[in-house]
């Protein structure tokens, strides 16, 4: 891995990089995107959209400009194709649940120092926070999703399989996908009961009410009702400790049929927990918000598969977004 050669500028850029972090904030929280849409538009008529100060709108307009997430000319503003795409409310690529959790985050971050001298978390699990945390959260899990399982789902072989698990699967993303590319399948959601109306209005959206069930559930503190011959864990691992993650492991496992496919989908570290990037920076973030949760390597979860009973396990291809991964096994025949 190159290694980087830093100077004063560099540093002082990342040191004050949460400034443009926060400009993008606001502006999807104040609904910029959404408010322009495919217009072109002056300073003062999207504070009156808003209800924003004309002054301060035209100062975030000319930030966000200078960032390239709109243009400007004869002061009209207008959304790029990007922003348009992704950051305007109306678009299926939306992904404004995510950014809006990551604003959730900030606060935590800025006491990342207490959390290293504690060892404890400094903020809640935003799945147990209030309303618009959780949809933040459940609907950025959502966002996410959408950007790798309408596609990946086409690549993974279920022919055969009849019973799909998705543990702590949210509003049910993977879940739809993998029933919509095999047609054969019925899915079942496990998660938290407050997830429920987030899942359900997902399912019905893609008209799958019938075939992806949710089931109310603690993967932690129950055991998991049925039987199925594939399970998808997706990120879920990195929540919990080592013990409580073998157990979760255990008790999927314990569900599925001889010979039945389980995949653990997790931003994975390499073996010496140094890098990638992402899933480092991701450890800190579950410190701060987690009893024990963590980024794991590649042979963590493999050791964790190996020991509740599964075989011919391996790594597969793909690489998502911030080096997330997919390692799957099958459960051994009796």
């Amino acid at each position: 891995m190159a290694t980087q050669e830093w100077n004063p500028g560099q540093i002082l850029e990342l040191s004050g990089y949460y400034w443009k972090t926060c400009t993008l904030h606001a502006a999807v929280k104040l609904d910029v995107f959404t408010a322009i849409g495919k217009e072109r538009l002056s300073a003062g008529e999207v504070a009156r959209k808003l209800n924003t100060d004309e002054r301060a709108s035209a100062m975030l307009l000319n930030a966000l400009t200078a960032m390239n997430l709109l243009s400007q000319s004869d002061g009209k503003y207008a959304n790029t194709a990007a922003s348009l795409a992704f950051l305007a409310k109306d678009s299926p690529q939306y992904l404004g649940f995510m950014i809006m959790h990551h604003h959730h985050l900030v606060d935590s971050w800025s006491q990342l120092d207490q959390a290293v001298m504690s060892g404890q978390a400094v903020r809640g699990r935003a799945s147990f926070g209030d309303e618009e945390k959780r949809e933040s959260f459940l609907m950025g899990m959502f966002n996410m999703a959408m950007t790798i399982g309408p596609e990946l789902t086409k690549t993974l072989d279920l022919t055969g399989r009849r019973r799909f698990l998705d543990l702590g699967g949210g509003p049910g993303t993977y879940a739809i996908h993998f029933c919509l590319n095999n047609p054969q399948l019925h899915g079942t959601i496990y998660d938290l009961p407050t997830t429920r109306p987030f899942a359900e209005k997902t399912i019905a959206k893609f008209g799958l009410t019938g075939r992806v069930d949710f089931m109310d559930g603690d993967y932690l503190a129950e055991d998991i009702a049925g039987s199925y011959d594939v399970a998808w864990l997706s990120q879920i691992l990195h929540g919990e400790n080592p013990d409580d993650c073998q157990r979760i492991v255990n008790k999927t496992v314990a569900t599925l049929e001889p010979g039945g496919l389980i995949m653990v989908h997790e931003f994975l570290l390499n073996n010496t927990m140094d890098g990638p990037l992402f899933p480092a920076l991701f450890s800190l973030n579950m410190l701060l918000g987690t009893d024990g949760g963590q980024a794991y390597s590649e042979a963590q979860i493999k050791e964790m598969l190996g020991n509740a009973g599964v075989g011919e396990i391996r790594r597969l291809p793909f690489r998502g977004p911030n080096d997330s991964g997919i390692i799957m096994g099958i459960v051994k025949r009796l």
